[in-house]
């Protein structure tokens, strides 16, 4: 909260932190540590940047959207390339931001948690055409994490691969997602440098979660006027 603050990244709500410290987790023995578990224990911070989805959950208890279509989650997951995205976009910002600079090698950890991201949306992909079974598509998944990282215990592997399988688009939506997230930043910087504006990321952050859950493309739209990511898309 304090790296947030101090940096202008985000405006820090009071209920940003203990939203966060319900999930801080706790000490997990080697034998038992899946991938997620794994990436905590060496540094936890590349996770809990991820787990900037419990800021967006606690704004939709405290601090209701006023429209009521944006207000809770929708009935279909079209606002997964949005949560997700961001998500998975903010554990490289926070990055860039200087978040893990008193510990260089945390950087290889958000590396290889996109790295497992892309497999498992790969793997995902090939399961949803057809291609390859839910075990085939789980072997991807596997052998191309990083480290072996998704070797160490199986039940994450069988339970990401069943949840990816029963809901398409929700696999790829890590990445996807983060290149919508980090194209609308790239587009509305753009456009406030063309109206000789200063560009600041807090001002972007504090738009796109104060619109409550709708899609990147439908945010961006919102935020400039511009529909240039529409047709990036097709």
């Amino acid at each position: 909260m304090t790296f947030l603050e101090k940096n202008d990244i985000i405006t820090v709500k009071d209920y940003f932190g203990p939203a966060l410290e319900n999930h801080t987790g706790e000490f997990i023995p080697k034998d038992r540590r899946n991938f997620f578990a794994i990436t905590a224990h060496f540094d936890p911070r590349p996770l809990f940047s991820h787990f900037y989805h419990w800021f967006e959950l606690a704004l939709m208890d405290k601090e209701p959207h006023s429209n009521p279509i944006r207000r809770k989650p929708l009935l279909y997951n079209i606002f997964i390339s949005h949560n997700e995205g961001i998500a998975t976009s903010v554990e490289e910002m926070f990055m860039h931001a200087g978040l893990y600079d008193d510990t260089p090698r945390a950087k290889e950890i958000v590396y290889i948690m996109i790295a497992q991201r892309a497999a498992r949306g790969l793997g995902s992909l090939y399961a949803h055409a057809n291609m390859m079974t839910m075990e085939e598509a789980g072997k991807v998944h596997s052998e191309y994490t990083p480290r072996g990282w998704m070797k160490t215990e199986k039940n994450l592997l069988l339970f990401e691969q069943q949840l990816y399988l029963r809901q398409p688009g929700y696999g790829t939506s890590y990445i996807s997602g983060k290149y919508l997230m980090e194209s609308a930043i790239a587009d509305f910087a753009r456009i406030k440098e063309q109206n000789h504006e200063e560009f600041k990321i807090k001002d972007f952050m504090d738009k796109l979660i104060s619109m409550g859950n709708i899609p990147m493309a439908c945010g961006l739209w919102e935020m400039t006027g511009s529909d240039k990511i529409f047709h990036d898309l097709k």
